[in-house]
């Protein structure tokens, strides 16, 4: 399972250095694409294939099962890990999640979602209240701590 909070910095060309803890969950390959909340998303390619899975079970001709496939196949690309532990992240990928230098890589159970450091702190500023209004939705979802 991929878990923690990990801080490293994207040099100019795109290259990022993954945390072994990181490696050793995702494997050998991975696929990244674009994630939901400005970030980037990264799987396994054995999660990823779990995912495609899911989506080829989705008919066609639904104008948002086509256009939801377009926003993460079409952004996809596949990779493996250089000597140094890193990744090569598209300019497209790191224009859609703004990465420029300060990264944080969040693992979260069965991906690693790539944030710009600044969009992480801003995003993950979670006032009381609103962990009491999250945690009663988790509740309705039958999950309980």
């Amino acid at each position: 399972m991929l878990l923690g909070e990990y801080h490293h910095n994207i040099d100019e060309k795109g290259r990022l250095i993954v945390p072994a803890k990181l490696r050793t969950e995702l494997g050998e390959s991975y696929v990244i694409c674009r994630g939901m909340d400005g970030n980037l998303f990264m799987y396994s390619q054995i999660e990823w294939n779990k995912f495609v899975a899911q989506l080829e079970k989705l008919p066609q001709t639904d104008k948002g099962t086509r256009q939801f496939k377009r926003f993460f196949l079409g952004s996809a690309m596949e990779g493996s890990f250089d000597k140094q532990g890193r990744v090569l992240v598209s300019p497209a990928l790191r224009g859609h999640a703004g990465l420029d230098k300060e990264i944080v890589l969040v693992g979260v159970q069965d991906k690693v979602e790539l944030w710009a450091k600044s969009l992480w702190d801003e995003r993950n500023m979670i006032q009381e209240e609103d962990l009491d209004a999250i945690m009663e939705h988790m509740a309705t979802l039958d999950i309980r701590f």
